[in-house]
């Protein structure tokens, strides 16, 4: 018998009925049932992944977003090898497809899109954390200290902070970006997608995000996105 959240999951296809017909009014509900947080999935919450690809091939691209970024929260949650990828190898083949086309066609709520992509593929970190580049923040260890370190990409510069920089007048250590033609990768791919999507702010950032980082404390140089990879892959 198939579960979700809330334990049985005999009402999940009228709610999948209901999501069909208003996206953006219930996606929040369905996350609550099948990838609440956007953290943990159910067996109801991969056995619908063939009705979420009907669904987002036959609505409007502005609908299909909200359709795309409940599967790809889904498939976040699984991991390279599990049977998932083997069972709804033809469903997630074809939300791949509408993702990568959907990218090029939309502006808004683009990095969740990116992310869905990648969960798609199976990368693990990256289907979860690239929306760290919209909030221009994220918090790492210091590998050699183990303080925590804020790592700083927006407008507002690009740097290492070991307190809270916003409110207080404290060191910033500015970030080591990957030089011009240097990433490799994953790190080149998502440049070369982004700029090809129009996306510069993004493409911005990247040499960063796959850059190296300062602890303000103790000296210590270490890869950001080694540390993110540390902090967000599963015990």
């Amino acid at each position: 018998m198939l579960s979700d959240a809330c334990g049985s999951a005999e009402h999940v296809p009228a709610l999948l009925d209901r999501f069909g017909d208003d996206p953006s009014g219930v996606w929040s509900e369905l996350m609550d049932h099948l990838c609440p947080q956007l953290d943990q999935a159910f067996s109801a919450s991969y056995a619908a992944l063939p009705r979420l690809a009907e669904l987002a091939s036959g609505c409007a691209p502005d609908d299909r977003v909200w359709v795309l970024q409940a599967a790809g929260a889904i498939m976040a949650c699984a991991h390279t090898g599990d049977d998932v990828f083997k069972v709804y190898a033809d469903s997630i083949a074809d939300l791949h497809r509408l993702t990568d086309q959907c990218l090029g066609e939309i502006r808004d709520r683009y990095v969740y899109l990116l992310q869905s992509l990648l969960s798609f593929e199976g990368v693990e970190v990256w289907d979860r954390c690239l929306e760290g580049l919209l909030t221009g923040e994220y918090e790492v260890a210091c590998p050699s200290c183990g303080v925590n370190v804020f790592i700083v990409i927006g407008e507002g510069g690009c740097f290492s902070a070991s307190d809270d920089y916003a409110s207080r007048q404290v060191e910033r250590v500015a970030l080591l970006p990957v030089g011009t033609g240097e990433l490799d990768g994953l790190g080149e791919r998502l440049q070369e997608r982004t700029r090809a999507d129009g996306q510069m702010a993004l493409a911005g950032g990247l040499p960063y995000l796959f850059g190296r980082a300062v602890c303000p404390d103790c000296r210590t140089h270490f890869s950001v996105a080694d540390q993110l990879a540390r902090n967000w892959m599963p015990m």
